[in-house]
């Protein structure tokens, strides 16, 4: 898929630059074309030349190049966004990070990233706890919402000689996201509109319903919205129109879509009763199936508390959508499951009368409630595929996989 592609490789300046030296090779090795582009920082961890050798022609870093007669370096930014096909970014560090995710452009980098319109992989990687910061969290959001593809960086030792997130990805998988990346684009064409979700409203739910006995207490899960989240953005970056409706969350929804806060699963159902008319639902909010048969308006004293509560039913959206599904429309529900996941996510799909179940399971300790990876399995009428990764690749992974 990268014989005779087009890449702009775009080298920040962290300590992981001399492992970009090696990721220009391997994508040499497909038969790509390279041409580096560095940030002034960068240079101070790997030369120009060293980059220059390898791909025998100049490595760019300054817009104006003086000395070196070449009288069109001012505009090299606008020509090479032109000449290339793929631009991936690694390492990114939160300095460049930031400068992109604001259209900073005091460098060669940047410049040529805001003239370039195709497809862009972002490698981040830094130390400590930076990567997890806030304001790093909010430009990686940022970037993702304009279309970006952030790759997550590895766990692991890092340079500082502390253990964290921050590691640059071992370079296969940055190939493989490149090669899904080109492939992606060249099966839509090189219109970005022909995106598989353009002109598409996709509703999304996402994090837990709380179910209220009185004003202080609630029955509730310990969903953190991750998931659904992550289905919104894939969405979002798959070119649909996304309406995000979320029970109480702690994370920031994505920008440019719209949101509809919920409490109850009986809010959750009357919203989405209201976007009756979407063209796909994704249900991943994890829903309470029952709320008190009774509630009070004011805090239920101790010494005066029943210790039984009757429970109902709540609504089933999810069944609701399946029963009055509009022609055209595609339903894609959530499976949480503790043992026979498949199975189990399988007969839900059938009773449902849902198109797609994504089911995953909560037994193990690295995946489900609140964590950043997950597993999962995908299940059609005719198709299935399981999935591993962060919730992000996975999200993005499912759809383009049930919009194939």
């Amino acid at each position: 898929m990268l014989r005779d592609r087009r890449i702009l490789l775009g080298v920040t300046g962290g300590i992981a630059a001399y492992k970009a030296v090696h990721l220009l090779r391997e994508f040499q090795k497909t038969g790509a074309e390279v041409r580096v582009i560095m940030t002034p920082a960068a240079t101070r961890f790997v030369g120009l030349e060293t980059f220059q050798a390898l791909t025998g022609q100049q490595a760019a870093c300054h817009i104006f190049q003086e000395g070196t007669g070449d009288e069109e370096a001012w505009v090299r930014h606008v020509h090479w966004a032109e000449w290339a096909d793929l631009f991936v970014i690694a390492p990114c560090t939160a300095n460049s990070l930031s400068k992109m995710a604001h259209g900073l452009s005091d460098n060669l980098l940047i410049s040529t990233l805001l003239a370039f319109d195709g497809p862009v992989l972002v490698c981040p990687t830094m130390d400590g706890n930076m990567y997890d910061s806030p304001p790093v969290q909010r430009n990686l959001e940022i970037l993702r919402n304009d279309g970006y593809r952030v790759l997550d960086p590895e766990e692991g030792y890092l340079a500082s000689g502390l253990e964290g997130k921050g590691r640059l990805p071992e370079l296969g998988i940055i190939l493989k996201e490149a090669e899904r990346m080109l492939s992606t684009r060249a099966n839509n064409g090189d219109n970005t509109s022909k995106l598989p979700l353009k002109g598409k409203k996709v509703v999304v739910t996402a994090g837990p319903t709380r179910e209220h006995i009185d004003p202080v207490r609630y029955i509730s899960n310990p969903s953190s919205g991750k998931m659904g989240i992550a289905m919104a953005q894939a969405a979002q970056t798959l070119g649909a129109e996304v309406v995000l409706i979320h029970g109480p969350i702690t994370l920031s929804p994505p920008h440019g879509l719209q949101t509809v806060p919920i409490t109850s699963a009986h809010e959750l159902y009357e919203s989405i009763r209201e976007h009756a008319d979407a063209d796909i639902f994704i249900l991943a909010a994890a829903v309470s199936d029952f709320t008190p048969d009774k509630t009070y308006e004011q805090k239920v004293k101790k010494s005066e508390a029943d210790t039984t509560i009757q429970l109902k039913s709540t609504p089933d959206s999810l069944k609701w959508l399946g029963d009055h599904k509009k022609e055209g429309q595609t339903i894609i529900g959530f499976a949480m499951e503790t043992e026979n996941v498949v199975e189990n996510a399988r007969k839900k799909r059938e009773a449902k009368k849902a198109d797609w179940i994504i089911a995953n399971s909560i037994a193990g300790t690295d995946a489900g409630f609140a964590a950043d990876h997950n597993s999962i399995t995908v299940i059609g009428q005719n198709r299935e595929t399981s999935l591993d990764g962060s919730k992000t690749d996975i999200a993005l992974q499912a759809l383009e996989f049930i919009f194939a």
